[in-house]
């Protein structure tokens, strides 16, 4: 009783202690260092911190390169490291996806080293193997990631800048987003499809042997999915139908080079007066002054002789060393702004990337379109009567609306006089209205015969 008391008593002194030295922006909490920093300990009065590995550094940005901009899988990262004979922080000359992927999660790299990003939880997964064993488990605990809102940030000095680092991010809720998983057959809007009566997913399926046709189907409106039934009464679309339908819409919405323009200055407009590393760069300018400023403060008193000489090389080093640390944050704060300014570069060739995507908008294959289409499109929502197309580009009020309505359900009447609709909401939101007269011109070409006359005609 009284050891497990003292071992929870030393347990909690020393994650207070950690807890304290983080709050405090010293890496003596983080205990090591990633691949690409070299962890020195505390020394001669000193406070431990991370120094930069040069060559391991140059590998941690072409891999955030690689993924970023060349959209390389984890996979072929691995591959790549591996294929050049570069060695992991273990000395193993093989890298696994996992090894990659902690790289390109750790936010250490942008210079903002985390302390506190997982806790100890109950484990709650029952898995097969335990169920076999009774329900036993020599390890009811397990880590669990911290809300981010949580994380104690200590400065580090920045490999990578936060631009990159976000966009690696993202890639990464793209992937998850859109994951192929065992896909055969890709399809143009595989991911995106959100019905819009109970907001689940839909998937993709099958009908028919001889005359096979593809549908987009709610997986609210499978009942074996949830023990209360059904959960939707959205009926599936046809995959033909509604894919081509969106494709037009996002090529008529590339042909339009002012309306994408004008997004751009928008968001050029934006960034230069409201972007958030303007105020991290506010910060570290006046971190940069207060630290220059003790360190004058330190030389003045040693000139003065109100200190000695041991004092000033015990209080200098942690000074110098904090001054690296945010002169190298606001070098990779002016590089993230460099890299918002390319947006003017993108406008001034806008018309001619407009005109050869548009030429080659028939030509391009099912995984160039899938990603054209997730640059430009949020979501599309499916209703019973219309689908919402969600652009990451807002639509201006007078956009020009095509002609008559698109064919979704040939099975459905819709007597309304609807079309498409351009209602200039905010975030891009376009509503496309479907009506369909297919069944009715065939209704009215061939009338439906019922009772004996049908069984009759059948019959002969």
């Amino acid at each position: 009783m009284i050891a497990e008391y003292e071992k929870a008593q030393i347990s909690e002194r020393t994650r207070r202690g950690k807890r304290h030295r983080a709050q405090a922006g010293l890496a003596n909490a983080l205990t090591g260092a990633p691949y690409g920093y070299r962890y020195v300990r505390k020394a001669d009065g000193l406070p431990a911190r991370y120094e930069v590995v040069e060559h391991e550094a140059a590998v941690v940005r072409e891999v955030f390169r690689r993924y970023t901009e060349e959209w390389e899988s984890l996979g072929a990262l691995a591959r790549w490291l591996t294929a050049q004979g570069i060695p992991t922080r273990t000395a193993q000359p093989r890298w696994n996806k996992s090894t990659v992927w902690g790289m390109l999660r750790n936010p250490a790299y942008q210079g903002t080293a985390c302390f506190q990003k997982t806790l100890q939880a109950e484990r709650q997964r029952m898995t097969r193997r335990l169920r076999q064993r009774g329900g036993l488990t020599p390890r009811a605990r397990c880590s669990r990631p911290r809300p981010q809102t949580e994380w104690i940030e200590i400065p580090v000095p920045a490999l990578i800048t936060p631009t990159q680092f976000a966009l690696a991010q993202e890639r990464f809720e793209q992937n998850r987003r859109f994951a192929a998983r065992h896909t055969k057959e890709p399809s143009l809007l595989q991911g995106m499809l959100i019905c819009q009566l109970c907001g689940y997913a839909l998937y993709r399926t099958s009908r028919g042997a001889r005359r096979k046709r593809v549908y987009y189907r709610c997986m609210g409106a499978d009942a074996y999915r949830f023990p209360q039934g059904r959960r939707c009464a959205n009926r599936p679309v046809r995959q033909d139908v509604v894919e081509t339908l969106v494709w037009e819409q996002v090529i008529r919405l590339l042909a339009n080079p002012t309306l994408v323009r004008a997004e751009i200055d928008r968001r050029l407009a934006e960034l230069r007066a409201s972007h958030p590393g303007e105020v991290k760069r506010e910060i570290a300018t006046k971190e940069l002054m207060r630290t220059q400023a003790a360190m004058m403060r330190l030389i003045e008193a040693y000139q003065e002789q109100l200190i000695s000489l041991d004092e000033l090389r015990t209080r200098m080093p942690p000074l110098r060393q904090r001054e690296a640390v945010v002169q190298s944050q606001l070098a990779a704060l002016e590089a993230e702004r460099l890299d918002a300014e390319t947006y003017i570069a993108l406008a001034e060739s806008l018309e001619g990337f407009l005109a050869k995507l548009h030429d080659a908008a028939q030509s391009l294959g099912v995984p160039e379109r899938q990603r054209v289409l997730r640059l430009v499109v949020k979501e599309v929502q499916v209703g019973t009567e219309a689908i919402v197309i969600k652009h990451s580009i807002p639509l201006l009020e007078h956009y020009p609306t095509p002609g008559p309505g698109y064919l979704l359900r040939p099975w459905h009447r819709d007597h309304r006089n609807t079309g498409f609709e351009d209602r200039g909401r905010s975030g891009g939101e376009r509503r496309l209205r479907l009506h369909s007269q297919a069944r009715q011109r065939r209704l009215r070409r061939e009338p439906r015969r019922g009772g004996a006359e049908g069984r009759l005609a059948k019959a002969a």
